[in-house]
């Protein structure tokens, strides 16, 4: 038997979107209200918040906080929604390095090599 081949059973109108997954922006905030609209959920919190975007709109969006995603009813967006769901546990365990600390002894043999005047 034949493998049969894996054919999409889904296709963009547009194979070349461009997928962004980023942080959310202040101006963001009326796309992030219309998309609730859509959903049929409350107004996103002022929290911070992943949102994906494809072709430059808005689809999806997820809170760090744990709240629920809000999506654009009328496109596939289970697929976003998984995307955000995988990266937000992962920015929430980065912990910024204090670069003080990192550039310490740098900063200290310029400064003790620097011809005085």
């Amino acid at each position: 038997m034949q493998p049969t081949p894996m054919i999409p059973t889904h296709a963009s109108p547009n194979p070349v979107e461009t997928l962004t997954i980023r942080m959310a922006v202040p101006g963001d905030a009326p796309a992030l209200r219309q998309l609730a609209q859509l959903d049929s959920a409350p107004p996103p919190e002022p929290v911070p918040m992943l949102v994906a975007e494809v072709g430059g709109e808005l689809h999806a969006a997820l809170s760090l906080d744990g709240g629920p995603a809000i999506a654009n009813p009328f496109q596939r967006t289970a697929e976003l929604v998984a995307m955000l769901a995988t990266r937000v546990p992962q920015l929430q365990t980065l912990t910024p390095r204090p670069a003080t600390r990192r550039w310490r002894p740098i900063r200290a043999a310029r400064l003790a090599s620097a011809p005085r005047t």
